[in-house]
């Protein structure tokens, strides 16, 4: 199953906080918008997918658990990047800084971008689509992402200002100076 666009601009355009009650009364559906105000229908992934995006999302939060300074979050949470656009990355974390200074509503969607985002991609997506994503993300102040390619056995690594590094069949990755300490052992992720 692929992703489905549904193009609604001009005759509506929804409001976040519209946007926000559509995604609250389908909570089964997994909705994403660009920032031009199209909806994305994301079908449920498999569950080789599943099981390798909770391991990512374990692992993360592990490590956010022990290093206290900012909070891990999984694919259901939403964030609401400069753009316009409402992503939600499989794997991401905040620092605390950021989100005290901010003291956003918990019960709402993030108003801003992560400062790390991870797409694991499915048998489903597609290479160019999600490369796009990662570097909306980086367009919009992540400043450090991954994505991790099981199918092509690779990771993509994108930083503000610099070019895509693709490691090709890595065993670990690095958190570098974003999150100083964090290494993801892709075991049972990547392979």
């Amino acid at each position: 199953m692929t992703a489905l666009i549904l193009n609604l601009s001009p005759t509506i355009e929804l409001t976040d906080e519209q946007f926000f009650q559509v995604c609250q009364n389908n909570r089964d559906l997994r909705l994403e918008r660009t920032a031009e105000g199209e909806l994305i229908i994301m079908p449920p992934t498999g569950w080789e997918s599943g099981n390798r995006n909770s391991r990512l999302t374990q692992r993360l939060g592990n490590w956010a658990d022990t290093d206290g300074t900012g909070l891990a979050f999984d694919s259901s949470t939403g964030f609401k990047l400069p753009n316009g656009a409402n992503r939600s990355p499989d794997a991401s974390w905040v620092s605390r800084e950021r989100l005290e200074a901010l003291n956003p509503d918990p019960a709402k969607f993030l108003p801003l971008a992560p400062d790390f985002a991870v797409e694991l991609r499915s048998a489903s997506d597609s290479l160019k689509t999600v490369q796009q994503k990662m570097q909306e993300y980086i367009d919009n102040g992540v400043r450090l992402g991954w994505l991790i390619d099981p199918q092509n056995q690779q990771v993509e690594i994108y930083r503000p200002g610099q070019d895509v590094e693709v490691l090709q069949s890595p065993t670990t990755l690095s958190g570098e100076d974003i999150l100083p300490g964090f290494i993801l052992d892709l075991a049972q992720i990547l392979s």
